[in-house]
């Protein structure tokens, strides 16, 4: 397929890079938005062309109802992302967004549409996840674990209003997360490159080295200081993988 795409309701294009040799497509952890991306867009435009996935229920569609189903929100994506696919593209996903990622790369390869590589970072395999896990689930414990995580600024979640607007989408991702089983099936053709802090909470270096199983081309592991959310103080290293592994990526004919 060639040609541009049209506007879609599921990407944020922050910096445009038409004549780029690959796209990233950069998927949110939960309760995230597509502007979490925003810096990864403009470190690697023009070299790469950055697509932030902008789930429902935040931000400028927050009229719409948060997805809970995270299978269900994988169909949407890769249904969507087929326009996108005119050029070589890679995923990367963070906590939650890495299982979406997973996924969507499943989908996207039984396709025949496969992505040339799946980047996830600061969650343990999927094969690992336990029935009896615990997540949040009252609004309480919800915020507690935000908090505990550091993902989002105390000052938001003093903030009653702002508390207001994130909660509900807080709320669904974690039962989407709550919800997702993993479903045996071939390992995925394309390389995995995984990411995670050395005191990170939610997935433990030995539990994030198991994505080696879910691939049947190369895999990496990269360790880097910090917790849940180490990639924001690490993002110069975080990006210079990402950068060097995407220039490896056969150009389209």
């Amino acid at each position: 397929m060639t040609g541009i795409p049209g506007d879609s309701p599921w990407f944020r294009n922050y910096r445009p890079a038409p004549d780029a040799p690959v796209r990233l497509v950069c998927l949110p952890h939960a309760g995230g938005s597509a502007s979490f991306y925003f810096p990864v867009a403009r470190e690697l435009s023009p070299q790469v062309e950055v697509l932030a996935v902008q789930y429902p229920g935040r931000q400028d569609r927050r009229t719409e109802p948060a997805t809970t189903d995270l299978e269900s929100l994988a169909d949407r994506i890769a249904e969507a992302l087929g326009p996108w696919t005119d050029r070589p593209y890679a995923l990367f996903g963070h906590s939650m967004g890495a299982v979406v990622g997973f996924e969507v790369a499943r989908r996207m390869e039984a396709a025949g549409n496969g992505p040339a590589e799946l980047f996830v970072s600061g969650r343990s395999a999927p094969s690992l996840d336990r029935a009896d896990a615990w997540y949040p689930d009252t609004d309480e414990e919800v915020v507690a674990e935000i908090r505990k995580l550091d993902g989002t600024g105390g000052a938001l979640l003093d903030d009653e209003e702002t508390l207001r607007m994130i909660l509900p989408a807080l709320r669904a991702d974690y039962r989407a997360v709550r919800g997702y089983r993993y479903r045996p099936g071939p390992a995925l053709d394309c390389p995995v490159t995984a990411f995670t802090g050395d005191h990170d909470p939610k997935a433990r270096v030995e539990n994030v080295q198991a994505w080696v199983n879910h691939t049947s081309s190369g895999f990496g592991l990269r360790v880097l200081p910090g917790g849940h959310f180490f990639l924001v103080d690490e993002q110069e290293e975080v990006l210079r993988t990402v950068r060097e592994r995407l220039a490896r990526t056969p150009v389209a004919a």
